[in-house]
């Protein structure tokens, strides 16, 4: 069974491997191109001062690697992730387990709801919590700021930095070769962001999408690809064993 995986190139690499091992065939077409920090010196000078904030969470596996390659030192701060990648991110940059506050390996979903489920009541009125994000290819900070609302309305101050810039990636004419034929021929699509989804119009201009049938790891995501026009969107938690799970038993 073939699954077109769409995350950034490195990160498709990874899954492809990871899909192969549980007996699928990937196809890596991915729909995020990930690029430098738009104020690297700007992003540099914030993370110099990162033990300043109580927390710093970072929204994914590529806000660590830029922030801590603009500065490499350990922090003191707590760090918050969203999710299983963003905390294997941290320990592989040096954090500490112990600093670490991620949402439960059992959670139904990981992101800022799950988040907060596990950090709310530890920043008060006085503290500020440092969100470490992906800007647009303008430099524009882009993400939503639901964490950030519910730390304001504790009384603690936000500041944003963006860690690395999300651009649409430049497909060749046969990677848009595959992806029509992906289609039309029975294959799964998986989807980790709705930005991602939101870029496929741009890319593939004019295809039919109602004989296609994708797997989406967040509601909202689910949403975005549903909104493309896909015949079939199946939910699933964002692991591997559940992706595999959820195209096995929709098969």
């Amino acid at each position: 069974m073939a699954v077109v995986v769409t995350r950034p190139a490195q990160e498709a690499q990874r899954w492809a491997v990871l899909l192969r091992e549980g007996g699928l065939q990937p196809v890596v077409l991915p729909l995020l191109a990930i690029a430098p920090a738009p104020d690297r010196e700007g992003l540099r000078q914030v993370a110099a001062q990162a033990d300043d904030y109580a927390a710093v969470m970072f929204v994914s596996a590529h806000a660590v690697q830029g922030f801590f390659a603009a500065s490499p030192r350990f922090m003191r701060a707590r760090a918050w992730a969203p999710g299983p990648a963003t905390r294997d991110a941290l320990l592989a940059a040096g954090v500490p387990p112990a600093r670490i506050d991620a949402p439960a390996a059992d959670a139904v979903q990981f992101d800022s709801e799950s988040l907060w489920q596990q950090v709310q009541g530890q920043l008060g009125a006085g503290d500020r919590l440092l969100v470490v994000r992906g800007a647009d290819a303008t430099g524009r900070g882009q993400g939503r700021e639901w964490l950030a609302q519910q730390v304001e309305a504790a009384g603690a101050g936000v500041a944003f930095a963006a860690a690395y810039r999300r651009e649409p990636p430049a497909w060749s004419d046969a990677e848009r070769a595959l992806a029509r034929g992906a289609a039309v021929d029975g294959s799964w699509w998986l989807f980790s962001s709705s930005e991602a989804a939101r870029n496929l119009p741009t890319l593939l201009p004019g295809q039919d999408w109602s004989r296609a049938r994708a797997v989406a790891t967040h509601p909202r995501i689910v949403q975005s690809v549903r909104a493309l026009g896909f015949r079939t969107v199946v939910p699933c938690r964002p692991a591997l064993a559940d992706v595999v799970a959820s195209i096995e038993s929709a098969r």
